[in-house]
């Protein structure tokens, strides 16, 4: 089981992985909650000259997986976003886009519990100024986890001794169930958001009935 944990973690534990694991953070199917931030302060731990690199890299994920989610609000619209977003996180999600780009976006620096991913699937649906947003967006993720690298790099030596840990093994244990119990509900919500959106645009209009045909005798 330690190695089938450790193994799972190392996918992601590389400058690669920084990056790809901030992509997934930011899109509709992948759920994992602090994953990123963990990630982070693991890289960060082990090599804290770094702690700066790893931040940028952590930033760039996200803004790329944030653009992808963007891009799909704006494809689908208003009215599609409650294929995606239960009504009520949207009413929220909504209210707050009412603010403008750089409210919204400076929310990215707000680690989890908070749902920021349909924030950014409004944005891209109401169609607010990417250029604002996402260069608000960035500059809250950068200050999110440069905070979390500087720490990391300050307390390095406490993370690596926690992560020999039984305690640790079970952290990562819990991370993945959350992982994958998450991501498989965040599929099948897409799945069938997508696939409510194509049967709605494959519906045939109504015919219009003509003058002549509306005055015909029955």
């Amino acid at each position: 089981m330690r190695a089938l944990f450790f193994s799972i973690l190392g996918w992601f534990l590389t400058p690669l992985g920084v990056v790809l694991m901030g992509v997934l953070d930011a899109s509709l199917v992948f759920f994992l909650p602090l994953g990123i931030d963990f990630v982070v302060i693991v890289m960060t731990a082990r090599k804290p000259e770094l702690f700066w690199v790893y931040a940028i890299l952590a930033t760039v994920g996200s803004v790329v997986g944030g653009l992808a989610t963007f891009w799909i609000g704006r494809k689908v619209g208003e009215v599609g976003l409650t294929r995606f977003v239960n009504a009520r996180r949207l009413e929220r999600a909504k209210a707050r886009v009412g603010r403008g780009a750089f409210v919204v976006a400076a929310l990215g620096v707000i680690p989890p519990p908070f749902p920021f991913t349909p924030f950014v699937l409004t944005g891209g649906a109401l169609q607010l100024n990417p250029w604002p947003f996402f260069g608000t967006l960035a500059a809250a993720r950068a200050l999110r986890f440069g905070v979390e690298a500087g720490l990391a790099s300050r307390y390095g030596a406490q993370i690596i001794r926690w992560m020999r840990t039984p305690t640790f093994e079970a952290v990562i244990g819990l991370l993945i169930a959350l992982a994958v119990i998450g991501t498989i509900a965040s599929v099948i919500a897409v799945a069938r958001g997508t696939r409510s959106a194509r049967s709605d645009s494959g519906a045939a209009p109504p015919r219009r009935r003509t003058a002549s045909a509306a005055s015909r005798p029955r």
